[in-house]
């Protein structure tokens, strides 16, 4: 039998000492490799036989989410040069850098629209022609609206700096904010849910999710000047209509009060169902606010708050009174006012 060795210290010396059983009888004594491959082959074939179509090509390949993070980081340096793009960069080679990164990045995604575009097309077993001029075309329309695109992140840069009293400059909103991180992955990947690509938008909506703790469905249409402060626990549903200058709290749930079905009993897809946020909205910390209503420009629904009515423009809606503050309008028993 070749044994193999393993080391002890004792009274500070190392002392080699053989080992009862071979490395090799060690390894299969504890790792069945054969069965267990055996039982995952099992079960992804029966995942396989009851929940892809029939005629579905085999060995289809998916977009990377590896490749899609690498992809945003990017595209973040092309749009924030100086502040999310490479240390040490200067000012003077700012173009230069924008217009190398931008060719990369653009190719890297094409590449990925390609993959979605076959991914589909497979999935939903129809033939949409040339699939590489349309990944083309969408991709040179993404890149076209990335000007737009750091606009409207600048309007989201510059409402958490002017909503937060703790922001000491705008550097550090667009350095240190999850809600800005949050909205630049949702900026960016709203771009291509309209491009009629949905898997790289929600891959992209959820590398910030796992990031940050903030829920943004990449179909949700958000106005400019938008703020999430802290954060965490926000989630903002694929229907939901968000106006400009709108603020939320950590753990706003803009979400669906029921979800209708068909005949079959499964669920309908892409009806309305989220809240409607005008204009001016404030929403504070736990509120939740369900179905398809509207909450009027300029209304402040306080925090933990469940709503599902609509809200007139400028209302104010808190949560009803503590216990606590009842006792004191009612009086105590044996308060002798």
């Amino acid at each position: 039998m070749s044994f193999y060795f393993w080391i002890y210290w004792e009274r500070g010396a190392h002392v080699l000492a053989p080992a009862l059983i071979s490395l090799e009888e060690k390894l299969m004594a504890h790792f069945d490799i054969g069965a267990i491959v055996r039982d995952l082959h099992d079960a992804r074939q029966q995942w396989r036989q009851a929940h892809r179509p029939a005629g579905e090509v085999r060995g289809i390949e998916f977009p990377s989410r590896d490749a899609l993070a690498d992809i945003v980081g990017q595209l973040k340096g092309v749009l924030f040069p100086m502040r999310l793009g490479p240390p040490g960069l200067r000012r003077e080679s700012e173009d230069f850098h924008v217009a190398h990164a931008l060719d990369s990045v653009l190719h890297a995604l094409l590449r990925q629209v390609q993959i979605e575009l076959h991914y589909s097309a497979a999935l939903e077993q129809r033939t949409d022609g040339d699939i590489a001029s349309q990944a083309i075309d969408a991709t040179r329309a993404f890149g076209a609206a990335l000007p737009q695109v750091r606009m409207e992140i600048d309007s989201d840069v510059l409402a958490a700096y002017q909503g937060d009293p703790a922001a000491r400059s705008v550097d550090e909103v667009l350095l240190c904010y999850p809600g800005v991180l949050a909205m630049i992955h949702y900026r960016l990947a709203h771009r291509l849910y309209e491009l009629g690509l949905p898997l790289l938008a929600r891959i992209i909506s959820e590398l910030a999710h796992a990031a940050t703790g903030i829920d943004i469905h990449p179909g949700a249409k958000i106005g400019t000047g938008f703020f999430i402060d802290h954060g965490t626990g926000v989630v903002i549903g694929e229907t939901a209509v968000i106006g400009q200058r709108v603020r939320l709290y950590q753990a706003v749930t803009l979400g669906a009060k029921r979800f209708p079905t068909n005949a079959d009993g499964s669920l309908q897809k892409g009806l309305p169902r989220h809240p409607i946020l005008e204009d001016d909205v404030v929403i504070y910390a736990g509120a939740t606010v369900l179905g398809r209503i509207t909450i009027g420009k300029g209304a402040v629904i306080g925090g933990n708050v469940w709503l599902t009515h609509d809200v007139a423009p400028g209302a104010r809606v808190a949560q009803a009174a503590s216990r606590e503050e009842v006792f004191e309008t009612l009086g105590l028993p044996g308060d002798p006012g």
